[in-house]
């Protein structure tokens, strides 16, 4: 039984390096490379014809103009696999080039990063270093965190099987794609809370960057575990068996995602 980890990508990204370019229909979930081939064609179109123009709809200022110049190369720029590609907090807490071979197999089959451009990917999916984040809106297809709701609904569901689904994405990545029915009653969502003591009253507060740093750790500790959790339920034992306190509310009703709160008390 595979688990599906569904993780946002980072904003900032490691360079593409010299590897052969994109080979599109190497990535994962082939169901989506038509959507792909659309969103591909018109981001290296605007960003080759106005960079001006290509800088207002990504929402970059003029000190990331090389950003604009590297979308228009996305074809013939060097690709790596995505697990390199996406840094950052969450990124750098996973690690996952120090995991040992089991572990990366493990992530290769199930770590997913959604994306404006691409969608979803695999961590082991080649692709070049890009600026396209899935609240953009481009001039053609629109917003792309309502472009992808079609093309992901026929696609998802088929590569989450009949497993659980860990889904730790941002509010932007999640509305491309939210599970429904019967996938959704195995899905969980995580958010991570800051517990502090203050004058003798335990106060809880969400860190954004500590919230990225615990989920790395964690998809890392549950990589090397090896276990595979059946469901929501089962992913509660696994994590407080790997030390994490985990408070979990459970859905009201059927077809609702579980809700798991994973406590912690050092930010580091």
């Amino acid at each position: 039984m595979i688990v599906l980890v569904l993780l946002p990508p980072s904003e900032g990204k490691a360079a593409s390096g010299r590897g052969a370019p994109l080979k599109p229909e190497s990535l994962s979930l082939p169901g989506l490379a038509d959507a792909r081939a659309a969103v591909l064609d018109e981001l290296v179109e605007l960003c080759a014809a106005d960079e001006d123009k290509a800088r207002e709809v990504l929402g970059i200022g003029e000190g990331l103009r090389g950003e604009v110049a590297k979308n228009a190369e996305l074809r013939t720029a060097g690709a790596r696999p995505a697990g390199e590609i996406y840094t950052g907090v969450l990124y750098d807490a996973l690690d996952l080039g120090s995991l040992d071979a089991a572990a990366k197999r493990r992530a290769a089959r199930s770590l997913l990063v959604f994306s404006g451009l691409w969608g979803a990917v695999g961590v082991t999916d080649r692709i070049p270093s890009y600026r396209c984040s899935m609240g953009v809106k481009l001039p053609g297809l629109g917003a792309l965190g309502a472009y992808w709701r079609g093309p992901m609904a026929s696609v998802l569901p088929e590569a989450a099987g009949d497993g659980l689904v860990l889904d730790l994405r941002s509010s932007a990545y999640a509305a491309a794609w939210r599970p429904k029915g019967e996938v959704a009653g195995r899905t969980a969502t995580v958010r991570v809370l800051h517990a502090q003591v203050v004058d003798g009253v335990e106060r809880r507060s969400v860190v954004s960057h500590f919230n990225k740093a615990t989920k790395g750790r964690m998809v890392r500790a549950l990589l090397a575990a090896g276990g595979a959790p059946a469901g929501p339920a089962e992913l509660v034992t696994a994590l407080r068996d790997l030390g994490y306190v985990v408070e979990a509310e459970t859905p009201g009703r059927a077809g609702r995602a579980w809700a798991l709160d994973v406590v912690v008390r050092e930010v580091h």
